[in-house]
């Protein structure tokens, strides 16, 4: 995946949770894809997309 692909899939997902569009699972699902993009190309994952991952976890398991 380009690095162009991932900014826009950055971009929709800052999107989607500033315009709460979607559901919380939604974005989740969406952001793993994006983190296993980034891993699977062997790029680094960025502090704030992990900060992200860690919250919304949080968020979810606080939910059940």
């Amino acid at each position: 995946m380009a690095l162009d692909d991932l900014d826009t899939e950055i971009a929709y997902l800052i999107d989607v949770m500033e315009g709460e569009q979607g559901d919380l699972r939604e974005i989740e699902f969406k952001l793993q894809q994006l983190l296993s993009t980034f891993r699977a190309e062997g790029l680094p994952v960025p502090e704030t997309l992990q900060n992200l991952e860690r919250d919304l976890d949080k968020l979810l398991s606080d939910k059940n």
